[in-house]
């Protein structure tokens, strides 16, 4: 049988001998229970400032361009305390999308002494990230700008400087639904402005000067169309991938037996052959050592004429044991 290249997959052992932890350093000790979750990337900490920026932005134009020179006391009220409500909400959840750790494995826990007390029984199967040395859960991915395996890691966003992972996906949920809700409140007051505008001098809608007071409306309809179509597929994304418990990251290997090591596959074949002749009182042939099925059960039925003389002792042993 041909062996599967195993550099394509994570290593995928049961002993701890095979796992190497003898080149794993032990993990650091824990700091203090409030250690802040920050993630030291260059291009994150751009992305971060240039989100909150744009926010910032977007509440100048509302407030001192379209909501305070207006005469209509109730319209500038109602319209301020939502906006800024919304706003408030967004960067409050872009700092906890930020600054949460999104469910990080302990860094460097693929020791010895940490393999052996997990009490591994005979088939059963744990995964080593060779990157970070540590024991990788289901459903955990390695992430080359936090440099950890993280649980139910969903995608790495420099716009929140952090993964997405299994204990701050709520958090980036809300902010995208609140950068859309914004973006959606924003458009529509622009729109009503322009058209409050366009009736009356424009000279008077506006504290700045027309050629200004135009400039910023269209650059904040622009920024509010592409943040609202972006942030609205994101939020549709996540909603979708909670709703059906899954991740953007597809899992490799996915299902089956090229998820266990061939170890694993020879010893559950040897059990299914050992069970079959105590039943049965007869000796059963295994031609795979990843199912005990003949070949000619396990693929559609070929003519006599097609059977390679594989297929044909497997028929054979079929016939003498039916």
């Amino acid at each position: 049988m041909m062996l599967i290249p195993t550099h394509h997959f994570r290593d995928i052992e049961r002993k701890p001998e095979y796992l190497q932890p003898e080149k794993c350093v032990p993990p650091p000790h824990h700091g203090p229970v409030g250690t802040m979750w920050f993630i030291r990337d260059g291009c994150g900490i751009a992305c971060a400032i240039v989100t909150w920026f744009l926010v910032l932005y977007a509440e100048f134009v509302v407030l001192f361009v379209m909501l305070i020179p207006s005469r209509d006391y109730v319209y500038s009220v109602i319209n301020g305390i939502v906006f800024n409500l919304l706003a408030f909400l967004a960067l409050a959840s872009h700092c906890r999308a930020m600054l949460t750790d999104p469910g990080a494995v302990p860094k460097g826990n693929a020791t010895k002494e940490f393999i052996e007390s997990l009490q591994l029984k005979p088939g059963q199967v744990v995964y080593k990230c060779p990157k970070c040395c540590s024991i990788k859960p289901d459903r955990a991915h390695h992430c080359s700008v936090c440099k950890r395996c993280i649980r139910k890691m969903d995608h790495h966003c420099p716009w929140v400087n952090n993964c997405v992972g299994e204990n701050n996906q709520k958090y980036f949920v809300l902010f995208t639904m609140y950068i859309a809700l914004i973006s959606l409140h924003a458009l529509i007051m622009v729109g009503f402005h322009f058209l409050h505008c366009f009736e009356e001098d424009w000279t008077k809608c506006s504290s700045f000067s027309p050629p200004t007071t135009v400039i910023l409306l269209i650059l904040l309809c622009f920024e509010g169309l592409l943040f609202l179509i972006f942030t609205s597929v994101m939020f549709g994304t996540q909603v979708h991938s909670i709703c059906t418990d899954e991740t953007s990251l597809l899992e490799r290997p996915a299902r089956g037996r090229d998820r266990f090591p061939l170890r694993t596959q020879q010893k559950a074949a040897s059990s299914q052959r050992k069970a079959l002749e105590t039943s049965t009182g007869r000796s059963s042939t295994l031609r795979s050592s990843s199912s005990s099925l003949p070949c000619h059960q396990r693929t559609p039925r070929p003519s006599p004429r097609q059977w390679t003389p594989a297929c044909l002792s497997c028929a054979l042993d079929a016939l003498s044991q039916g």
